[in-house]
């Protein structure tokens, strides 16, 4: 691969200080920072050794996510395409489900629609009807996000960039799904709206054409992606396919609704934090 500047000795450094953030439950200091030289192609291995480490830690790969699909999301981090990260088994949480307290360090939410994937899909090439033929079914979620790498540092005010978020698996942390499961040629998915509610109040709303147009052209554009890398999307894997809301911190007691309308609810509640002693 070309635009690599990190030597992979800072690779494995960078993916395990991060692997040990997500546990301790303590952010990093922004690598941006540090290795100002870091490109996005740095940041992807950064990525793949973060969860090469999840894997031989137990996980499983379920699927992946794709974020910043809004042009105002790309034009605020200074970057011209979506980013993406790796969704695993332990991330799945069960609609109207509970978050155990002190699971997260600072969760946020959004809300997105999930592909599941009847087919496989490899790139280059891959297209919006080749993602509707090969998907299964689309169904509502919720995606919880987290920072193990700090959102501002503390010290100059400087907030994390693009190659910081790649670099924290996308700032994966959650997925619920939930709602009515639909067939991808059923439904115009462009037109499928949704309110995001916290403990009963809206706290924004949006419909899935933000994402790139259409929310199967976010899944088409990560097979092509990823092609390079001798990747492909497979079969019965979830693919989130970006959000048309803007994300919303969740407090310790918050409870979620995602509402679809027609396509059902999901919901995520998070649970009060242990009173202190």
């Amino acid at each position: 691969m070309t635009n690599i500047a990190l030597p992979d000795t800072a690779v494995a450094e960078l993916a395990r200080r991060l692997y040990e953030a997500e546990k301790s439950r303590t952010p990093i200091r922004q690598i941006s920072l540090q290795h100002p030289e870091m490109t996005i192609e740095d940041a992807y291995a950064v990525q793949r050794e973060l969860v090469r480490l999840k894997v031989a830690g137990g996980a499983v790969v379920r699927g992946r996510k794709i974020g910043l699909t809004s042009k105002v999301m790309q034009r605020a981090v200074s970057i011209t395409e979506p980013d993406y990260g790796a969704l695993l088994d332990d991330m799945f949480f069960d609609d109207g489900g509970t978050v155990p307290a002190g699971r997260f360090i600072r969760p946020r939410i959004e809300v997105e629609l999930a592909f599941v994937l009847g087919d496989p899909l490899s790139g280059p090439g891959v297209t919006l009807y080749d993602v509707l033929r090969a998907a299964e079914y689309v169904t509502p979620a919720i995606e919880i996000l987290d920072a193990r790498v700090q959102m501002a540092d503390p010290e100059t005010g400087h907030l994390r960039t693009i190659v910081d978020t790649i670099c924290d698996n996308a700032a994966d942390a959650g997925i619920v799904l939930g709602g009515r499961v639909a067939r991808p040629m059923d439904v115009d998915l462009r037109w499928v709206a949704a309110l995001l509610l916290r403990n009963g109040s809206i706290e924004d709303s949006g419909v899935a054409a933000s994402v790139l147009g259409h929310p199967a052209n976010g899944v088409a554009w990560l097979a092509n992606r990823l092609a390079p890398h001798g990747v492909s999307l497979q079969a019965g894997e979830v693919i989130l396919a970006g959000s048309f809301t803007a994300p919303v911190f969740a407090d310790p007691g918050d409870t979620f609704v995602a509402d679809y309308g027609p396509m059902g609810t999901v919901s995520i509640h998070f649970e009060n934090e242990a009173p202190r002693d």
